[in-house]
């Protein structure tokens, strides 16, 4: 009979095969990093040894919460493994604000749970052009007070997430910047291995010419190749950086809330962290 478990960090490497297979592109090292922010994250329904569905409920703080990884066995879809799951992370998250990037096909399913639409992000990707980089400015995020990057993480974010920020920023394969001008940091950026690729995020400035230097600085100290990135729709300064790159829009997921949206710094955030975590 299938049962509700939590996956150990073994099992949980599952989860991440299953979103490379539906074509979410994970980084090569994201799933240490989301077992920092919380262990107990990923939740599924099992039988006799073999995961039928998974979903990931992440925790932060006390108020706020993260659906993500939400994905049942092709094969077995349609016989509420997946709802099983989906009524498991909503319990974990019970009590918070929770926050997806859902598939925007799916929005008046989520809608049925209570989420409100807040956003569009669209996915750019592709061979980027490499503009020259600046020639100050720019410095390895670990030369810059970790306080300074969480400050402006958390401008952006709807709650502090130090640990995983952290975890991040120091993962082998990331490239971790920072941009500091008259002494203060005003924007950092990474940019990570994945499946296929780079992905840049997160991708956090205070106006769009120190984003524009972040990304330059990033896209040259990885091989040639592609790059994606997820962009806020709204944010049309963004989506001007990302078009400028020569990137090129590929699919398109809905940032829901099932309460108002937090208030961010949206100006700010030119690329996110991860689909699967906020």
């Amino acid at each position: 009979m299938a049962r509700l478990i939590t996956l150990s960090a073994a099992q949980a490497a599952t989860a991440v095969e299953w979103a490379a297979a539906e074509g979410w592109n994970p980084g090569l090292s994201d799933l240490p990093c989301f077992l920092i922010q919380d262990p107990g994250l990923f939740l599924a329904m099992e039988e006799d040894g073999a995961l039928l569905s998974v979903i990931s409920a992440t925790r932060y703080g006390t108020d706020f919460g993260f659906i993500g990884f939400y994905i049942a066995r092709p094969e077995l879809r349609g016989q509420g493994h997946g709802m099983a799951v989906w009524r498991a992370a909503m319990a974990q998250l019970e009590g918070r604000l929770i926050g997806l990037d859902g598939v925007v096909a799916q929005q008046a399913n989520y809608r049925k749970s209570g989420f409100r639409l807040a956003w569009n992000t669209i996915r750019f990707g592709g061979l980027p052009a490499r503009p020259p980089v600046p020639a100050q400015g720019i410095v390895p995020a670990g030369d810059v007070p970790f306080a300074a990057l969480s400050a402006l993480d958390r401008s952006v974010f709807p709650a502090t997430r130090e640990a995983y920020l952290r975890a991040w920023i120091a993962q082998p394969g990331h490239v971790a910047l920072a941009h500091v001008s008259d002494g203060a940091v005003t924007g950092f950026g990474v940019i990570r291995p994945a499946r296929e690729g780079h992905k840049i995020g997160p991708l956090t400035a205070e106006t769009p010419e120190v984003a524009q230097a972040l990304a330059a600085a990033l896209i040259a100290r990885v091989p040639e190749g592609p790059v994606f990135i997820d962009v806020p729709e709204p944010h049309r300064a963004a989506v001007a950086l990302a078009e400028g790159l020569g990137l090129t829009p590929g699919f398109e997921c809905a940032r829901m809330y099932t309460g108002p949206a937090p208030q961010i710094r949206a100006e700010r955030l030119f690329g996110g962290m991860s689909l699967e975590l906020g």
